[in-house]
């Protein structure tokens, strides 16, 4: 066994907290984001008349939020000791697609 294990001792994961932090600010990055997009000209425009909006197909933006929620998920649950390149792969899915969908959201200005 481990010694941290056998002592008590909690030993820090840092892909965990990363992935911790991801799925702590997916939603407040969804709502600055759509809040920010709200207050452009063409955003409002869009909403009013229907013109000027951005072609971002709907499938996209969901897409992108449940690939971050999922690949943050994951990264919880995953064994600390199993497959550590397969665990950075998801982080980076993770904060790939949160951006995606932060800079997929803002388009929308």
């Amino acid at each position: 066994m481990n010694t941290a294990q056998m002592t008590g001792v909690r030993v820090r994961d840092g892909f965990r907290v990363a992935a911790g932090w991801g799925l702590g600010l997916l939603l407040p990055t969804v709502l600055f984001s759509t809040l920010l997009t709200f207050t452009s000209e063409r955003a409002s425009r869009c909403l009013t008349y229907g013109e000027e909006c951005a072609a971002v197909p709907g499938w996209l933006l969901y897409g992108s939020f449940w690939a971050s929620l999922v690949a943050g998920l994951a990264m919880l649950v995953w064994p600390r000791a199993r497959w550590t390149g397969a665990r950075a792969g998801a982080l980076l899915v993770q904060w790939g697609a949160q951006l995606l969908l932060a800079a997929l959201i803002l388009s929308y200005a």
